[in-house]
């Protein structure tokens, strides 16, 4: 729980050292930020969660596997990347298989929106990267145009390959319970990844 909620916080206030920071917005029962903190010691990890009965249970399994580098915020996302977070402090933003809102009275609720775009920029560091998955073929479409429209005057992301595994040089990227599930239904999973482009360091 963050001591003020109307301060900014960097990773050294949060874990006491300055490693990278990655944020996994979502992070549902945790199965993809522990395997990631575990594999990668040397980064830090804050999983976004707003359903308490997850946090908690998350929070359980870091405790029991002794993981000194994650943590489990219960906030909105939104207002976690645009007020609480120390602007340029997000090495990699993790967004996977999120609510696709498939109904069109509801797309207004989707995350990856303009105003969404401007606070992760803001977040990010300058070479920081954003991970989107989705098994929902609209919305993967949506975070395209999304992204279209918001490089329009000046391109902020740039697209980045994704190998998928295996390969010698494929990104380590452990699978969401979300989409195992969907995979074994034979869903195909749609992932974009995107760089900063153009931002100065701070």
């Amino acid at each position: 729980m963050p001591d003020d909620y109307f301060r900014r916080y960097s990773p050294a206030d949060i874990f006491g050292n300055a490693h990278p920071l990655e944020i996994d917005l979502g992070c549902g029962d945790g199965k993809f930020l522990l395997e990631m903190a575990e594999h990668y010691p040397e980064r830090n990890f804050i999983g976004v969660e707003r359903l308490l009965g997850r946090v908690r249970g998350v929070c359980r399994q870091i405790e029991e596997r002794k993981l000194s580098n994650a943590k489990v915020l219960r906030l909105e996302s939104q207002y976690t990347l645009e007020w609480l977070l120390e602007p340029g402090s997000v090495s990699r933003l993790h967004l996977l298989c999120p609510d696709p809102w498939p109904k069109a009275r509801h797309h207004k609720r989707r995350l990856v929106q303009e105003p969404f775009l401007t606070a992760l920029h803001q977040a990010l560091a300058s070479d920081g990267e954003f991970l989107f998955k989705t098994d929902h073929p609209d919305y993967y479409e949506w975070v395209c145009e999304e992204m279209d429209q918001f490089n329009q005057n000046t391109t902020r992301y740039l697209p980045l390959d994704w190998p998928e595994p295996p390969s010698d040089h494929a990104l380590f990227y452990p699978k969401t319970d979300f989409q195992l599930h969907w995979e074994s239904q034979g869903k195909k999973i749609h992932r974009l990844r995107y760089r900063v482009n153009g931002k100065t360091a701070n």
